[in-house]
């Protein structure tokens, strides 16, 4: 009822303000008429002059895009209908675009993929507007990727790091935690100074309003913004939603900020896509998607980028997509991991054997995000990934009841132990400086002889130390070597005395 009441608000405004700019002159005004209009697209006849992404009024109020130019007739997706649109409407060319409201003042917002207020309040007062779909930033425009993006997963940050500018695609089958870990990185952002832009495409109200509340509990809601289409939206919205969530993060980056945004999820928007495209009778191709969905999703991801110039502003991407039991090769996931740089893979077995966060080591990549790393992270984190790599392949063998050397079972036993590190509850962020700490501590053994009940107490202290100290990763080798074995040891000793 709110967006209505803004949009009826909205069409009043803008009749009033062509009112104020009227003259009494002769002039010549092109008007088309409803053909038919149902499943929330229209087809429009007597528009010579209408061009693809005009947006066109409708004489009741409504709006539409224009996606097809056919011989006779135009196709329209709508953006907003009210209850009078019939066919025999009468329709105008508006010789605008679509734009979408940016700037500060939608920080700490819930708004449409047009811009209009979800959450009650007034409609931002943004100074400033950009059109939704545009062209990518050139080569000549584009830097490497230089900084780290810390999520404060410990899987994620040591061993499959992203950096800013980077476009990691999350994926895996639904309710995995996928969501999860997008929501976790967004709160990790808090006092980095990385806007956010949070895109719910096609999500339930409760998936809606759960990811909401989160936000504002754990005061991520202050840096972000929340894009949201429905699952009851206008299927045209929620095409628009992914795109309405990038020109907002997109103004950042050309302002010269770090900005990071989430399409939770991709799947749902390439279904909506088909649904437009069948009934605007595009031939549909594989698995009924229309030709151009990898179009549609390349030129959506390849805006996330880093900037040469103004200011060095950087756009990270976080798309979500859906696997059907795990099968990463059908079609969208293949073709959003050709897009993307790197792919963190969330995995069921995983999931039932109690591993959170589930995701699987092997399947997952980062392809630049290691250039970003700090050197000393990278280094301590390869060995730990090659540790933990080797003692995957040796377990497996295991379940055969292979006899294994002794050197072979003390590496099963360090794996095991690594596995207990790498689990990480939710809304538990760990810093890198933290994240340095444990990988220091694995590398030296001080970890051996622990039991694995007594772990994420070890793991808790450690953090706690870190943050008190005031190290950072700047600091010299040898300090950090002695203050982890220091509070290790002292942990050891503590844990000794309360059990006497």
């Amino acid at each position: 009822m709110a967006a209505e009441r803004s949009a009826a608000e909205s069409v009043l405004e803008r009749r009033a303000a062509w009112l104020r700019t009227y003259r009494f002159e002769l002039r010549v005004v092109e008007q088309g008429t409803v053909v038919s209009v149902g499943d929330g697209i229209a087809w429009i006849e007597g528009l010579p002059s209408a061009a693809m992404d005009d947006v066109l009024d409708f004489e009741d109020g409504s709006r539409g895009l224009v996606v097809v130019l056919a011989r006779r007739q135009v196709g329209v997706i709508l953006l907003h209908a009210t209850a009078g649109l019939t066919a025999g409407t009468a329709v105008q060319v508006s010789k605008r675009t679509l734009t979408i409201p940016v700037g500060d003042a939608l920080l700490g917002r819930v708004i449409d993929p047009l811009g209009n207020p979800l959450d009650g309040l007034e409609r931002p007062d943004c100074h400033a507007s950009r059109p939704l779909d545009v062209l990518s930033p050139s080569i000549a425009e584009r830097d490497r990727v230089r900084k780290p993006l810390y999520t404060g997963n410990k899987v994620v940050d040591t061993l499959i790091p992203i950096g800013k500018g980077q476009r990691q695609l999350i994926i895996g089958d639904n309710g995995l935690g996928k969501s999860s870990l997008a929501i976790d990185t967004v709160m990790n952002q808090r006092g980095k100074d990385v806007l956010c832009v949070y895109t719910l495409i096609g999500q339930k109200r409760t998936t809606v309003v759960n990811t909401i509340e989160m936000l504002r509990r754990f005061g991520a809601i202050d840096h972000t913004v929340v894009v949201v289409a429905e699952a009851t939206a206008l299927p045209g919205l929620t095409f628009l939603a992914p795109f309405a969530g990038c020109a907002v993060a997109e103004a950042w980056m050309r302002r010269g900020k770090d900005s990071l945004v989430v399409y939770d999820d991709l799947t749902t928007h390439a279904q909506a896509y088909r649904e437009l495209s069948l009934l605007l009778r595009r031939p549909p191709g594989r698995e009924a998607y229309p030709g151009d969905i990898f179009y549609l999703h390349a030129r959506l991801l390849e805006r996330s980028t880093c900037l040469v110039a103004n200011g060095g502003g950087s756009m990270t991407a976080l798309p979500i997509v859906e696997t059907k039991e795990g099968d990463i090769a059908s079609y969208i996931p293949t073709n959003l991991i050709s897009i993307t740089d790197g792919q963190i893979y969330v995995d069921r077995r995983l999931f039932t054997a109690g591993i959170m966060p589930a995701i699987d080591v092997t399947k997952s990549v980062s392809r630049v995000g290691g250039k970003s790393q700090h050197p000393r992270i990278k280094e301590k984190a390869g060995r730990v990934k090659l540790d933990f790599l080797q003692f995957l392949e040796l377990e497996a063998f295991t379940r055969f009841g292979t006899k294994l050397e002794a050197s072979m079972e003390a590496k099963i036993a360090r794996g095991r132990v690594l596995r207990e590190l790498l689990k990480q509850d939710r809304l538990s962020p760990l810093s890198i400086e933290g994240n340095l700490a444990w990988l220091i501590a694995y590398n030296l053994g001080l970890f051996d002889t622990v039991p694995k009940d007594r772990l994420p107490g070890l793991m808790e202290g450690l953090a706690a130390k870190v943050s008190a100290s005031g190290l950072t990763l700047d600091d010299g080798e040898e300090r950090w070597r002695q203050s982890v074995t220091a509070w290790c040891e002292e942990w050891t000793a503590h844990e000794q005395t309360a059990g006497a």
